[in-house]
């Protein structure tokens, strides 16, 4: 990735928090970024770093090779046609963040025969620990490794089938606040049993992040693990079964559900 050229069209929370992995990482160099957004002044305090910022798509698009686009659904296929021309070289590879709108959308949109890639990550790109979900228009290796690489810079990648583009989103993007729910819910109960909300804050956050590399490391099913930690007639069974009887479970998974029945296809 050290020599290619990246531009984020539509810099706004998803594209600065993409930004913000691709700063903190040694493949990419700040010369090689230009970001554009429609109000310049929210993108002032990136300048200090070398990266180039711009109104200005069509000249983002004509100085990159890779074009990441984090537009939202409803404007993207717009601009996009609207800056087809800049698509012309070959050489220049498109990835669209948008929810929805598919590969031969965008295809049609730019009317250029070019590698195109639909990237899902979500915004713990800001601390280079995303989980992008990706699928494209081509088998190429050297394109898919290409993408891949750029996301990883952020986190890391799975390549998926496009059908599973909207699930992913579902379970990826909106599971940052699903979990960050989670959470809150965890912190005020520790202050109900008596601790502050700083403390909370620190023993809950580090037991969610303990508990994932568990899965992660182990790669194993999460009952594995809550087996080691329920005995019998213990607290954690105890508690564990008061939020069954209240719809933990199921209630999440219908909101899932729920969330990937709003998306508009």
């Amino acid at each position: 990735m050290t020599n290619k050229k990246i531009a984020i069209i539509g810099c706004g929370n998803l594209g600065k928090s993409i930004l913000n992995g691709f700063l903190k990482t040694d493949g990419i160099t700040p010369q090689n970024l230009i970001v554009t957004r429609r109000n310049i002044s929210q993108l002032e305090d990136y300048q200090a770093t070398g990266i180039q910022i711009t109104s200005d798509n069509a000249k983002a698009i004509a100085f990159a090779d890779v074009v990441i686009v984090a537009l939202k659904p409803y404007r993207i296929l717009d601009v996009l046609s609207s800056h087809k021309a800049a698509f012309a070289s070959q050489d220049k590879l498109l990835i669209s963040l948008a929810t929805a709108i598919s590969l031969n959308d965008l295809e049609h949109s730019i009317e250029q025969k070019i590698p195109i890639f639909r990237a899902m990550p979500n915004t713990a790109s800001s601390v280079s620990n995303s989980l992008t979900c990706i699928c494209g228009n081509t088998d190429n290796q050297e394109h898919i490794s290409l993408v891949k690489t750029c996301f990883d810079t952020i986190g890391k990648s799975v390549m998926i089938p496009e059908s599973l583009m909207d699930s992913a989103t579902v379970l990826g993007a909106c599971g940052i606040a699903y979990v960050l729910r989670f959470i809150r819910a965890m912190v005020q109960g520790g202050i109900q049993i008596g601790f502050d909300s700083e403390t909370a804050n620190t023993i809950v956050t580090q037991t969610v992040k303990g508990a994932a590399e568990l899965l992660i490391q182990g790669k194993q099913h999460p009952e594995y693990e809550i087996d080691k930690v329920t005995t019998p007639k213990g607290c954690t069974i105890a508690g564990l079964n008061e939020m069954e009887h209240h719809g933990f479970s199921s209630s999440l998974i219908k909101g899932i559900i729920k969330s990937f029945d709003a998306i508009d296809r």
